[in-house]
């Protein structure tokens, strides 16, 4: 709104210098892009992130397979590959050594970690594997896809705000260069005979 006041205001007003006008004109179409390009891209943002992580969920789903795993032992070190699978996991949630049935029927024993604070031998808990039984990561649900979705647009809004931001000061910055600029070249003008006007000097 000040930036189409001072469009208004620069209009007829005979101290208007070019870059006063530019100025405000480069204001209003910064305050445009703002409350426009601004939304408009976190939105885009939005619905492209969560068609995309959407795809996933649904492909989770389908190759992620629910089952039941008992714990046969607790796992204080776990060793080999597992152990490095584990190592991010392992500081939040117990390993256990438990065995599990796969899509085709066949048993499988490993070392998983489990939601359960403390495990004991037998204890059951769910569990999800791949197509070959090999034990997975929960699939992604809906909501967490959703909620994804709109951090990354939220993101995408702010970065695009900020660019907005950024390239108004840079024309801004050059235009008040440009003004100094000049002022400086009529100062230097005139200001070898400044005051002695009509001195006879």
């Amino acid at each position: 709104m000040r930036a189409a006041t001072g469009i208004w205001r620069w209009r007829h007003n005979p101290l208007r210098r070019t870059t006063d006008l530019v100025e405000a004109w480069v204001a209003l179409t910064a305050a445009v892009l703002l409350c426009v390009a601004v939304p408009l891209a976190g939105w885009a943002a939005v619905v492209s992130a969560d068609a995309s992580l959407q795809r996933s969920v649904r492909v989770q789903h389908q190759e992620r397979v629910a089952t039941v795993a008992r714990v046969v032992r607790t796992a204080d070190t776990p060793a080999g590959e597992r152990a490095a699978e584990l190592a991010g996991e392992q500081r939040l949630r117990p390993a256990v050594v438990a065995d599990w049935a796969a899509p085709d029927g066949s048993r499988r024993t490993g070392t998983v970690t489990t939601d359960r604070a403390h495990a004991h031998p037998g204890d059951t808990f769910p569990l999800y594997t791949d197509r070959s039984g090999r034990a997975v990561t929960p699939p992604m649900a809906a909501g967490t896809a959703r909620a994804h979705a709109l951090i990354a647009g939220l993101t995408v809004a702010l970065l695009v705000g900020l660019l907005v931001e950024a390239a108004r000061r840079v024309v801004v910055q050059r235009l008040v260069r440009r003004r100094y600029a000049r002022l400086d070249r009529a100062w230097a003008q005139a200001g070898p005979d400044w005051g002695r006007t009509g001195t006879g000097s």
